[in-house]
């Protein structure tokens, strides 16, 4: 983590703390303590207080019985809400994003693609979580679009903590980069529509490996999500290994 500077600490705790969601930093059922958390970005305890509660009154912590804040775990129904909600909003920020793509900026996701495939080579969940994460907002900031832009961070910050059981799937390594490659050629077509269906393949591609995951915690006896948008998604990986 890094250390903030001492200047507006409670807003500083706050977007430190959120990106950190979004990231995949912490985990699904962590508890977040107040003094380690100060002691790592190197401030006081009061506004990492404050940036905590406020996440709690988004919705992106929880607070515990015992009055301690810790990172919500996703059941099964929420996460495949949450998913159905990313592709709407994340498919429509690509869209609107896509005219605004100079090559230079397309240049700099292909850079950033290498990144990812160094972390995919050397297992480092951590680093491709972090660079994933900064590879879809670069996108997103695009779309010129604030509201459109803060829902999708509000929506990050509940499904980033989960986004660590991907590499619980080793089977994911293999076409973790995929996703990336299809929207960063839609870009360079300057397709919007094909944007944003790379953009809902890549969300619905994870979401496969993450709800099996997901159906396995809660049972045997967990019912299957009938999501028009994620069965065609699985519809084509059927036609593709088919093909």
């Amino acid at each position: 983590m890094a250390r903030l500077e001492h200047q507006t600490l409670n807003d500083r705790a706050y977007a430190a703390l959120k990106k950190g969601l979004m990231s995949g930093q912490f985990r699904p059922g962590e508890v977040l303590t107040i003094r380690q958390l100060a002691s790592a970005y190197g401030i006081s305890a009061t506004p990492v207080r404050e940036a905590l509660q406020r996440l709690v009154a988004e919705r992106s912590l929880e607070l515990l019985r015992n009055r301690s804040i810790g990172v919500p775990v996703l059941t099964l129904d929420k996460f495949v809400e949450l998913r159905r909600v990313r592709c709407l909003l994340e498919g429509l920020a690509g869209e609107l994003a896509t005219p605004h793509f100079m090559e230079a900026d397309i240049a700099r996701l292909e850079r950033m693609i290498e990144e990812i495939e160094r972390d995919i080579a050397g297992r480092n969940g951590a680093g491709y979580l972090r660079r994933n994460e900064k590879f879809h907002f670069l996108i997103y900031e695009r779309a010129s679009s604030p509201l459109t832009l803060r829902m999708i961070q509000d929506l990050w910050t509940q499904v980033g903590p989960f986004f660590n059981r991907l590499f619980e799937d080793s089977g994911y390594f293999s076409k973790a980069n995929e996703g990336h490659r299809k929207i960063v050629a839609a870009l360079r077509s300057g397709n919007p529509a094909a944007v944003r269906r790379s953009i809902v393949w890549d969300i619905s591609e994870a979401a496969e490996s993450l709800m099996a995951g997901l159906r396995e915690m809660a049972g045997p006896a967990a019912p299957r999500a009938a999501d028009p948008m994620l069965m065609s998604a699985s519809s084509s990986a059927v036609a593709r290994r088919n093909g």
